[in-house]
C-alpha cells in the first residue's frame, strides 16, 4: 500500500494555548543495531513465521515504516536511542500530531496478546450505557481459553457494564470480555465488528480471531496498529478513564452470612499495567495515563502506553522483548518514553500515524461532537469511573507541577481548531481533554 501523502501544516487556532510546532532537524538516516538475542516466545502461525521480520512490510504511514530494522533520523541535538532494547518491534509516536519519531519493525505482524483488548474496547464501548445490568448465564463464559487472566465473574450474578469494563481494563479479564461479547450478539459477531473497525482505523496488519487476545492461529497485529488503536481509544472519555484507573472495587459472589442473610461483598482489583500501578522493580512512570499490557505464550510480553510531559503527549508500543528480565517490557517502554520526550521537537519523523478512513475521506473528526469529544459508552461520554474507582495517584510531574497525567485527552488549550472552526485531520488528529491533572489528596 503506498504511503499517504503528507500535507502542509496550517495555522491553528487553539482555545486557550498555542501548540508548539515541531522543530525538524535535517535528516540523517541511521540504521541502529538490531535487538540482540532470540524472541522469548516461540514462532508460531499466530505469532510470526520466523524470528526475523519480513524483508518488506506494509508502508501505511510512510515507506520507512515498511523497512526492517530501526528507523530514526539522527542529527545534531537529537539524543541517541537506548542501546539495550531487545523487543522484536517497537514504535515511539507523538499522540497529537501523529508523527512517528522512531520505530523498529513497526509493521511486523506479531501476536498481540491482551493489547488487542484496546481494539475490543474501542469497538464496543459506545454500545452499552455503563449502568446497564446483565445477569451472567453459563453460555456467556463458554470458550474462555485455559490459563486465561480472569477478574472473577460468577454465573447467575448480575454485573453492570461499568463493572465489566473495569474487569477488562484493570485485570485484563477474559471472562469480562466474553460476557460483553455475549451482550454484543456473541463472540463471532464481536470478532467481525473488531476486524471491521480495525480496517476503518487503517490498522491493516491486524486480524482478530479471539476478542480477548488469547493466542489463536492467524491472530496478529503490529506495533504500528496497536498505536493507531490506542490513539483512537483515547478519543473516548470512558476509555481514558478506565485505562488510567489504578484500583477499583469489583462485585463479589453472593453468599449467606452467619444469620442466613444474602450478602455480596466487593473485592479490590488492581491495574496490571506496571507503569501505572508500579511494581517491586518498576516505578510509576511520571505522566503515564494507560494504556494496556498483555502476555501470552506466542506473543511474549506486549504493551502500549501513553504519557504526557511538558505539554508533549507520546504513545509507545513495545512487542516481545527477548530479555528474560522481570517486567522487561515496561523497562524498555520507559526508556523509549524518556528518549521520546528528549527527542520531541528535535528529531525529524520517519512516518506518521494515519487518521481513520472516514476522517481521511471527509476531512472531519470522526464521531466528534461540538465539544470535540468522541462518543463514550452510551451515557453521553461520562468520564467518571464510578464509586470505588481510584484514578492514578498524584505524583510530581517532570516539570515540577503537582499531579500526574491520568485520563489522557488534551485540556481545552490543546483542542486544536482551524480558524474556520473545523477540525484539521490530515496530519493532526486532536485528542480532546488529553491531560487532566489531579492534585494530591
Amino acid at each position: 500500500m503506498p504511503a499517504p501523502k503528507k500535507t502542509t501544516r496550517r495555522s491553528l487556532l487553539v482555545t486557550s494555548a498555542v501548540l508548539s510546532s515541531l522543530a525538524l532537524a535535517a535528516p540523517a538516516a541511521v540504521a541502529a543495531p538490531k535487538p540482540s538475542g532470540s524472541p522469548s516466545a516461540s514462532a508460531s502461525p499466530s505469532a510470526s513465521p520466523s524470528a526475523t521480520p519480513p524483508a518488506s512490510m506494509s508502508t501505511v504511514g510512510g515507506a520507512r515504516l515498511g523497512k526492517p530494522g530501526t528507523q530514526v533520523n539522527l542529527a545534531s541535538g537529537v539524543p541517541v536511542l537506548p542501546k539495550d532494547l531487545s523487543a522484536r518491534s517497537w514504535i515511539v509516536a507523538d499522540a497529537e500530531s501523529g508523527d512517528v519519531l522512531a520505530a523498529h519493525n513497526a509493521h511486523w505482524r506479531l501476536a498481540p496478546a491482551s493489547t488487542l483488548k484496546m481494539l475490543f474496547a474501542d469497538t464496543l464501548l459506545p454500545k452499552f450505557p455503563r449502568d446497564t445490568q446483565h445477569k451472567v448465564v453459563p453460555s456467556d463464559l463458554a470458550g474462555i481459553g485455559p490459563g486465561s487472566s480472569m477478574v472473577g465473574i460468577k454465573e447467575d450474578e448480575t454485573y453492570s457494564v461499568h463493572d465489566l469494563w473495569l474487569g477488562v481494563f484493570l485485570q485484563s479479564g477474559n471472562d469480562a470480555v466474553h460476557v460483553l461479547s455475549a451482550m454484543n450478539k456473541g463472540v463471532e459477531n464481536t470478532v467481525k465488528e473488531m476486524n471491521e473497525h480495525a480496517e476503518e482505523l487503517q490498522a491493516l496488519d491486524t486480524h482478530v480471531v479471539s476478542p480477548d487476545g488469547y493466542d489463536a492461529e492467524g491472530q496478529v497485529s503490529s506495533a504500528y496498529d496497536l498505536t493507531l488503536i490506542a490513539r483512537s481509544g483515547m478519543q473516548k472519555k470512558d476509555f481514558r478513564e478506565y485505562a488510567s484507573t489504578v484500583t477499583a472495587k469489583f462485585p463479589g459472589q453472593t453468599k449467606k452470612d452467619k444469620k442466613g442473610k444474602k450478602v455480596r461483598k466487593p473485592f479490590e482489583i488492581r491495574n496490571t499495567n506496571r507503569l501505572l500501578a508500579g511494581d517491586v522493580d518498576v516505578d510509576v512512570y511520571q505522566g503515564i495515563a494507560g494504556v494496556k499490557n498483555g502476555n501470552t505464550t506466542n506473543a511474549g510480553a506486549t504493551f502500549t502506553g501513553v504519557a504526557e510531559r511538558g505539554g508533549k503527549v507520546l504513545l509507545v508500543t513495545v512487542m516481545n522483548p527477548s530479555k528474560a528480565e522481570h517486567n522487561e517490557v515496561y523497562k524498555e517502554t520507559a526508556r523509549l518514553f524518556d528518549w521520546g520526550f528528549k527527542a520531541a521537537g528535535k528529531v525529524q519523523p520517519v512516518g506518521e500515524l494515519v487518521p481513520p478512513r472516514g476522517a481521511a475521506q471527509s476531512g472531519d473528526q470522526p464521531g466528534a461532537n461540538p465539544s470535540g469529544e468522541a462518543g463514550g459508552s452510551g451515557d453521553g461520554g461520562s468520564a467518571t469511573a464510578g464509586t470505588g474507582s481510584k484514578p492514578v495517584a498524584g505524583a510530581p510531574a517532570a516539570d515540577g507541577t503537582s499531579g500526574i497525567g491520568t485520563a489522557l485527552g488534551i485540556t481545552g488549550g490543546v483542542l486544536v481548531l482551524l480558524a474556520g472552526g473545523a477540525f484539521l485531520v490530515n496530519r493532526r488528529w486532536p485528542l480532546p481533554d488529553l491531560v487532566r491533572r489531579r492534585t494530591r489528596p
